[in-house]
């Protein structure tokens, strides 16, 4: 087990096997010292864990639960391609949400994501990161997760 997974095993959450691609894609690509991991939806067990827009019938604090979610499928996304001790940085996340039309708490939504970063990956989880309001998701997620990490030599 890694220091991140026991990190997150404190917490009582576990980095479950990465989540099958919906489409034409793979989870996470290796591209020399970097991954990028494919947008990644609150889905556990092969369940969407809640539809819906934010700011409607999904809350705010609701949307924040389910970008930690997300971020955990994105670090059991990196695991398919990387060891989790190998990871030197979390370097970007981007957050899309999808969200009513008056709905402008994307960044405190995203936090839930943030978050979980810097608590599974300690000072090098934090990141830049970009939040983004939509209009819609894949299966009508409320919300998606992508990241770039950076891997030591």
């Amino acid at each position: 087990m890694s220091t991140v997974e026991e990190r997150l095993a404190a917490l009582g959450l576990t980095v479950h096997e990465v989540v099958p691609p919906l489409a034409s894609y793979v989870p996470a690509v290796r591209s020399g010292r970097y991954v990028h991991t494919s947008g990644q939806l609150p889905i556990v067990d092969g369940v969407l864990l809640e539809t819906g827009k934010v700011g409607a019938s999904v809350t705010a604090e609701r949307a924040a639960e389910l970008a930690a979610v997300c971020a955990l499928n994105a670090i059991a996304a990196v695991k398919s391609v990387a060891p989790l001790d190998s990871v030197t940085r979390i370097v970007k996340v981007t957050g899309f949400v999808a969200s009513a039309p008056d709905f402008t708490g994307q960044p405190t939504v995203m936090n839930g994501a943030s978050n979980l970063l810097l608590e599974a990956f300690g000072d090098i989880g934090r990141h830049a990161r970009s939040s983004l309001g939509v209009a819609v998701l894949p299966m009508d997620a409320p919300v998606e997760v992508e990241m770039i990490v950076e891997l030591g030599e």
